[in-house]
């Protein structure tokens, strides 16, 4: 069994404190992604521009002629709403974040989960310790409901993760599980700005990663129309940047959710980021869904609020 380290890292895992200890080299996403084609989602006019650099290609936006005069390219299934809090929203949330306790995570990230309890290689799932979610965050869920595209979403699941610069936190490239979590990916980007780095995904011959099989169960269902072979093969040696600026909201669905591996780059942390993160359920574990009885109860539950300073809730 790979048991993880003190540090809360295991497998290929690794923070710069088990990188020291143990003399574990990382491996270099940022050098290996650096030497293919790198292009920057300009969040302004929702088109991919050549660069690497997120914030220049961002300022190029309001230059004449826009983008240097460039042609962007379509990179459907993204959302981002560049001002979804205010800063004085942005500070209650955080130092009501920092009032909870915050556990390590792998690749030198802490994190707080509020949620069921999941078992991705049994595909097993029960509510356990899940009494929904703190109060303090509530108006987040609540704003969701003012964006189209997250009319229907339903959270099952808030994590927060903190990445900090003196850890090297990181997350590697991989896409979220398919068997259990719903087609949205949803990011609230809180303290500063960051980048999230997507790669093609290249599936191994014979290997089934991520529960992505399940997929098949509900692709009639999906919000995005995902990308033919011939489009994908485009991408070959491509990386698309998407800017995660302070007090911004995004959200990924379609292609990128599925056919793109998302990272956040150790090199691109470059003082503390805290983001909320939200889940939904997928189309089988909703109402009317094949396995809505294992779910119904769990939904009850993500109906509730409580307040940290008066209520003690395992996360």
């Amino acid at each position: 069994m790979d048991h993880p380290r003190p540090c809360g890292c295991k497998g290929r895992r690794t923070c710069l404190s088990c990188e020291a200890e143990f003399g574990i080299a990382p491996i270099d996403f940022y050098t290996t992604f650096q030497n293919n084609d790198s292009y920057v989602y300009c969040p302004r006019c929702n088109k991919i521009y050549p660069g690497w650099d997120w914030e220049k290609v961002l300022a190029e936006h309001s230059d004449t002629p826009q983008h240097g005069g460039v042609q962007g390219e379509d990179y459907p299934g993204v959302y981002i709403d560049l001002d979804f809090l205010t800063t004085t929203e942005e500070a209650d949330l955080l130092q009501g974040l920092d009032e909870l306790r915050w556990d390590v995570s792998q690749s030198g990230r802490r994190k707080q989960n509020f949620g069921p309890k999941t078992n991705f290689k049994k595909t097993r799932l029960r509510p356990a310790q899940f009494a929904g979610f703190p109060q303090l965050s509530e108006f987040v869920q609540r704003r969701f409901e003012q964006v189209p595209l997250l009319a229907t979403f339903q959270t099952i699941e808030q994590c927060s993760l903190e990445y900090c610069p003196e850890r090297g936190a990181s997350i590697d490239p991989h896409i979220d599980d398919c068997w259990i979590w719903g087609e949205r990916i949803v990011t609230v980007n809180l303290l500063s700005d960051s980048v999230l780095t997507m790669s093609p995904y290249r599936g191994e011959e014979g290997k089934t990663k991520y529960n992505l099989h399940f997929l098949e169960q509900y692709r009639e269902h999906l919000l995005g129309e995902l990308m033919d072979e011939e489009t994908m093969a485009g991408y070959e040696n491509r990386i698309v940047r998407i800017p995660m600026p302070r007090r911004s909201l995004l959200v990924l669905y379609g292609p990128p959710r599925y056919q793109w591996e998302h990272s956040v780059l150790r090199e691109d942390i470059k003082e503390r980021r805290v983001c909320l993160a939200y889940r939904e359920f997928t189309p089988m574990y909703l109402q009317g869904g094949s396995e809505f009885g294992q779910s119904e109860e769990i939904f009850e539950r993500a109906k509730q609020f409580w307040d940290h300073r008066t209520v003690k809730v395992e996360s």
